[in-house]
């Protein structure tokens, strides 16, 4: 597993991180399902096979339904381990999804999923964007909270999930860590990403498969990884599963990818 430092955080992050979506939400999820949450044993054991893989990016939210808590009861005894990315502004409470990005709310979250994740503190912090990305950035409140966060030492690192262009070139430049999409059939934030290295901003990336829908083949997948990997600004690609084959083929593609570099 190669691992990369994370702009100015200095935090060093596996080329592959796992997403947490699939380990506590069902409901309005925009990639294919159908298939249960694993049980606490089989998810305990989906992470020691990722540790073994040399995983330590693990990437969970509020609005992943209870995954921060099931997170929580097996991490506890081996925080220093992982490094944990969760996020704020979006929670997920009876099938919907609800926003708030207020500094009190973001004040709120950061607490909340410290005690969900049975840790001290929070490696990255993220705000769940609801697509109204530059509203969120210059209104200021969740950035102003998670600053002084920051400054307390409850949070290492913070930024931004953004969903649009202008708000990842914004975000960018104010932010320690943005999460963007990036793809073969999605470039269309590819000069923000590359620009990311010279604010001093990492970058995490989203969606590298199209959530799912664009997975294709193991050949396609790799070309995939590797046209994302050798992206400048790239830190780490994020990819959700449930399963110990998908982690172990993802981990494989991504290391013959870059291998090939």
């Amino acid at each position: 597993m190669q691992y990369r430092t994370l702009g100015r955080t200095g935090m060093r992050v596996s080329l592959l991180g796992l997403g947490s979506m699939k380990f506590g939400r069902t409901e309005g999820l925009r990639y294919p399902t159908g298939e249960a949450p694993p049980t606490l044993t089989g998810l305990a054991t989906l992470l020691a096979q990722a540790r073994e893989l040399g995983v330590n990016l693990l990437d969970t939210a509020p609005a992943c339904g209870v995954s921060e808590e099931r997170l929580g009861e097996l991490l506890s005894a081996q925080r220093q381990h992982w490094v944990l990315c969760t996020k704020v502004g979006e929670s997920f409470v009876s099938g919907r999804s609800c926003f708030d990005f207020s500094a009190a709310q973001t004040r709120a979250s950061v607490q909340r999923s410290p005690q969900r994740l049975r840790t001290s503190y929070l490696d990255i912090v993220l705000i769940h964007s609801d697509g109204n990305d530059t509203a969120i950035i210059e209104d200021g409140g969740a950035f102003d909270a998670l600053a002084q966060l920051q400054r307390q030492g409850l949070v290492r690192a913070y930024g931004m999930s953004h969903k649009t262009v202008t708000g990842a070139a914004l975000a960018v430049e104010r932010c320690d860590v943005v999460m963007a999409p990036l793809n073969l059939a999605q470039r269309a934030e590819l000069d923000v990403i590359v620009s990311a290295p010279k604010h001093g901003c990492g970058v995490l990336i989203k969606r590298p498969f199209d959530s799912g829908n664009g997975a294709g083949s193991a050949l396609e997948r790799r070309r995939n990884l590797q046209f994302i990997a050798n992206t400048a600004g790239v830190s780490s690609i994020v990819i959700g599963t449930t399963s110990l084959e998908h982690l172990r083929n993802n981990v494989e593609l991504l290391d013959d990818a870059v291998r090939d570099l």
